[in-house]
């Protein structure tokens, strides 16, 4: 699968939008992805994490024990490359502002496969990695269905993107006139 078939399915999910959104990082883009919109329909949602699957079994040699997601938009991304992959899916949460697996054990030495949704900044995935490698987790690659920054995002280990949309994204303070004329919606606060 590739760019243009990934961002077909969110076309056709109605799920690319155009305006001026606050991104979960704090900037500011004229293009939202809203994947919960692809994530409602399983039989899109399988088809990306299957392809996703397919990659990371290419570019990860050896066992994986685990996929992990951060929570809450690698959820459903993360169980359904799981799924394909044939291992357990667990997950990360937020306790005190910090990501903690919280409802799992995994003994040291674990391989494990982040799978995200979308990646701008890479903070997520960053954060989990550190929740991991503290309990003594070996995270051998992280994935997204869709890296927003065109492989410019180090995320510390190799990410592996089902697609690459590079889509501009502006500090608050340094945006295009075009784009500052646009009220900001804050994407979660009004059904989008």
């Amino acid at each position: 699968m590739n760019t243009d078939e990934v961002l077909g399915i969110f076309r056709e999910a109605g799920a690319v939008l155009e305006g001026h959104f606050i991104l979960t990082s704090g900037l500011r883009s004229p293009i939202f992805l809203q994947k919960a919109r692809v994530f409602m329909h399983a039989d899109k949602t399988e088809r990306l994490c299957k392809a996703l699957a397919e990659r990371i079994r290419k570019a990860v040699p050896g066992k994986i024990d685990y996929v992990v997601g951060p929570a809450i938009g690698g959820l459903i991304p993360a169980y359904e490359t799981s799924r394909h992959l044939g291992v357990p899916a667990i997950w990360v949460e937020r306790e005190g502002g910090e990501f903690r697996l919280r409802r799992f054990e995994i003994a040291p030495g674990s391989r494990v496969v982040i799978v995200e949704d979308i990646v701008t900044t890479g903070l997520s995935i960053r954060e989990t990695i550190d929740c991991l490698r503290a309990l003594g987790a070996e995270v051998v690659a992280a994935a997204c269905i869709i890296d927003r920054s065109a492989g410019k995002t180090n995320v510390g280990v190799p990410l592996i993107a089902l697609a690459e949309y590079e889509v501009p994204a502006y500090p608050a303070d340094r945006l295009p006139p075009e784009l500052a004329a646009i009220p900001a919606i804050k994407p979660g606060s009004r059904n989008i």
